[in-house]
């Protein structure tokens, strides 16, 4: 009887993952696919797609993807690539960067944004161009000084 070596089992890069409510998980997150999170995540929040944070949703850490659309709350900085997204019920305190910015009335910000044309992640999960000093707008002073 010959005994055959089994292939390791790729994942698909459009795997949803999700954090149902009522759950509260802490530490980092890495996914190829897309994550929606209805629960509570404390940390860093990777996806190689988009992560999804729904109105009963909170993130206090990072988040990094390709995509995102925030219904509920994240207390920290979001690096996205493509385009974020801020719904009417979201809450972010923190900075953005993104390529692309859409924040629907009624949703609350307070921080930085920085938007360039689809940058890249570098290997340790920050965008180059977060790291550049004195790009960022500061939305508040922004708005104070018209």
């Amino acid at each position: 009887m010959a005994f055959q070596k089994s292939k390791p089992t790729e994942v698909p890069s459009n795997q949803l993952n999700m954090i149902t409510a009522g759950t509260y998980l802490e530490g980092t997150i890495d996914t190829k696919g897309s994550i929606q999170i209805h629960g509570k995540v404390k940390g860093i929040v990777k996806a190689g797609d988009e992560v999804r944070v729904g109105s009963s949703g909170e993130i206090i850490g990072e988040v990094y993807a390709k995509t995102a659309r925030i219904g509920g709350k994240v207390e920290g900085n979001i690096n996205v690539e493509q385009k974020l997204i801020l719904e009417s019920t979201s809450s972010l305190v923190g900075n953005l960067s993104t390529g692309k910015l859409i924040i629907d009335e009624g949703a609350h910000f307070n921080g930085t944004a920085e938007m360039a044309d689809g940058g890249k992640l570098t290997q340790n999960g920050k965008k180059g161009l977060f790291e550049k000093s004195g790009q960022a707008k500061d939305v508040r002073n922004a708005v104070s000084e018209k």
